[in-house]
């Protein structure tokens, strides 16, 4: 079988990407834009991508594609409903990157509340050089410990966070789905939750229902001091709204780790909230960890092998679309 990465430069070149047990044909592109995805794709049994859309048009001008492979968890660059229809097999990974989103969220709730940028900042001009005693206290700090976090997502992901912050000392509460009808057992009513958290972390999947769930109404829940953790997904927040709060200190900080375009353009409202003292901004990062990319990549390598192992059987049967 011959198969093509649309967009291998979207990891590092140091993870190894190996090619797929009975992939005979092994073409690998640094990126690719939407004109050059049929003229790449023409001849592939299988494409490998990250971020590149595979579009209804797309996919009905390639009727030899059998395989799509997304190097990442969420699959809405691909026509789900298209594939389904031309038995096309789409796979992803999960479970891939757990511990390296949970540590990145608790990064930076400690970053935050240790005011580290701030720090770093007067270290860079060696104001502790200038200082009068033997610290230089450059701004207030607090601890986790003893901090109540609420978590809105309570999936493998939101659970990770929660394990490390138990053993920070912090008190976790699991967020109920806003207007939620009944609160299950060992969940918090969602507007509960917002009101008693010092730190809200979010890790839910972005919805119609999760779009902009932190908006206006919902931050004006939040304690004056409390801190927005965000490394699931960029639209889960209004940024406009989030900036407002902060400027009206209505919020104590924000961690982002996600915005809501990708890459965001130099007059994106992201580099407003960036420039704020007590936010912090990192380039959706918090799943880059060498040993969750080195997971992801064997994981979809593995996946992709059994299917052409499958596929060459002599007892092949055709297999549907599955996640």
């Amino acid at each position: 079988m011959n198969a093509v990465f649309l967009d291998r430069g979207s990891f590092p070149p140091e993870i190894t990407i190996e090619c797929p047990v009975g992939v005979i044909d092994w073409q690998l592109y640094h990126n690719t834009q939407a004109e050059q995805v049929l003229e790449r794709c023409r001849d592939a049994d299988i494409v490998f991508t990250n971020k590149v859309c595979l579009d209804h048009a797309a996919l009905l001008a390639l009727p030899r594609l059998k395989l799509i492979a997304v190097t990442a968890t969420g699959t809405n660059n691909i026509d789900l409903e298209t594939c389904r229809e031309r038995n096309i097999r789409v796979v992803n990974a999960t479970g891939y990157g757990t511990a390296s989103v949970a540590e990145h969220a608790l990064l930076l709730m400690l970053a935050l509340s240790r005011k580290l940028p701030a720090y770093i900042a007067a270290n860079q001009q060696q104001q502790w050089a200038r200082s009068a005693f033997f610290c230089d206290l450059v701004a207030p700090m607090r601890t986790l410990d003893g901090k109540i976090l609420a978590l809105v997502g309570a999936g493998t992901l939101g659970r990770a966070v929660a394990e490390r912050a138990r053993a920070f000392g912090m008190q976790v509460l699991l967020a109920e789905r806003p207007q939620a009808e009944t609160v299950r057992p060992g969940y918090s009513a969602f507007e509960s939750a917002l009101a008693q958290a010092d730190y809200l972390s979010l890790h839910c999947p972005l919805t119609d229902q999760t779009r902009e769930l932190i908006n206006r109404t919902t931050l004006a829940l939040m304690k004056p001091t409390a801190i927005l953790i965000n490394t699931g997904r960029g639209a889960l927040v209004n940024e406009a709204d989030l900036l407002a709060a902060l400027g009206a200190q209505r919020l104590a900080g924000a961690g982002l780790d996600v915005a809501s375009t990708e890459p965001p353009s130099p007059d994106d409202l992201i580099w407003q909230l960036a420039a704020q003292t007590n936010v912090i901004v990192t380039p959706h990062i918090a799943w880059a960890a060498d040993e969750a990319m080195n997971n992801l990549m064997m994981q979809i390598v593995t996946k992709v092998s059994q299917f052409v192992a499958h596929h060459n059987s002599p007892t092949e049967h055709s297999a549907p679309v599955g996640l």
